[in-house]
């Protein structure tokens, strides 16, 4: 996510020379590409931690520090 990032809430996701932007709550893609495996890997990552990915997009919204989520391990 960025600061001052615009709505619909969502949350970029980068592979290689790919680059998605991610709906929080559907977590389909709103814009861009991922390789099937790895939108797969992307959106298991998501559901773990969807809350935490709706939190930071509340303090995007206040144009606040976003906290930092854990990576797939």
């Amino acid at each position: 996510m960025f600061l001052a990032d615009h709505p619909p809430p969502h949350f970029h996701a980068v592979y290689q020379e790919h680059d998605a932007k991610i709906n929080i709550d559907t977590l389909e893609i709103i814009e861009g590409y991922l390789p099937r495996r790895q939108l797969s890997l992307v959106r298991r990552w998501a559901q773990l931690h969807q809350n935490e990915l709706r939190a930071n997009w509340t303090l995007v919204e206040q144009r606040e520090k976003l906290h930092n989520i854990r990576p797939w391990e």
